[in-house]
């Protein structure tokens, strides 16, 4: 019994097929698949036989999974991206509508806080810091200086991660275990 290599023997129609779709722009790749013949093999004749691709055009260049697989990809990320910012978009329309912000994930509140300053003014600023003094949130005398205007953003996010490390280490998906300093927020 031959314990050799077994090749693929194509016949010359199928490599004249094979040339013509890689000449014509198609990518190694999927033409191997199609015509099932080895991406080796294209290339092995591809330089004895000496096949060229016309110039390149402006039109675009297939992805090498092909346009259709492309194309939904690109959908269902669009999609995804979507869906999270109208997720988002809606939880933050109900915190901003709520002013104690009690409906408002730890992360989206340093921001609430920034765009009330800078949208509704300084009675919203004193307003929010009031309420948050009179519900005893945590922040409540570390996000406004003591004349009472609230600290710059990245301030804000930073003093939030600071005051709920765990919660923060497990949004970003931080495993258990690692050095704390390897996980410390950072803007």
């Amino acid at each position: 019994m031959s314990q050799g290599i077994h090749r693929k023997i194509r016949p010359d129609a199928v490599w004249a097929e094979v040339r013509k779709a890689w000449e014509d722009g198609e990518t190694a790749r999927s033409v191997a698949a199609r015509y099932d013949v080895g991406v080796p093999a294209l290339w092995k004749r591809r330089e004895a036989e000496g096949w060229k691709r016309p110039e390149p055009t402006l039109a675009p260049i297939e992805p090498a999974e092909g346009w259709d697989r492309h194309i939904q990809a690109r959908r269902d990320a669009f999609n995804a991206q979507l869906e999270d910012a109208r997720a988002l978009a809606e939880c933050l329309a109900a915190a901003m509508t709520d002013e104690r912000l009690s409906r408002a994930p730890h992360w989206h509140i340093p921001w609430l806080y920034h765009w009330r300053a800078t949208h509704l003014g300084p009675e919203a600023t004193a307003r929010d810091r009031a309420r948050a003094i009179e519900t005893g949130q945590p922040w409540a005398e570390r996000f406004w200086d003591e004349d009472g205007a609230l600290k710059p953003l990245a301030w804000l996010d930073l003093e939030m991660a600071r005051l709920h490390p765990e919660d923060w280490r497990a949004a970003i998906g931080l495993p258990d275990g690692l050095p704390e300093a390897a996980t410390r927020y950072a803007p």
